[in-house]
């Protein structure tokens, strides 16, 4: 998480340098945009670590959800 806290702050830093350098701005804008497409892909593979063992199942697969609305509309 630390990784995507200093992949943000980059591009935060390419948009405020890019309101001091207008003349750049279209350069620090898509640079910003390149950092900020990091830490959504780093953030993303930290998910898909965590929920790699999970043993959850959606909630459309659960039997048990399937019985309980059925007695409840019953």
């Amino acid at each position: 998480m630390e990784t995507v806290r200093r992949l943000r702050a980059m591009a935060s830093l390419c948009r405020q340098t890019s309101a001091h350098h207008p003349d750049r701005s279209w350069k620090l804008l898509a640079e910003a945009e390149f950092w900020e497409h990091l830490a959504n892909d780093v953030l993303r593979e930290h998910f898909e670590q965590c929920t790699a063992g999970s043993s959850l199942a959606p909630i459309g697969d659960d039997p048990n959800t399937a019985e309980s609305s059925a007695r409840i509309t019953a």
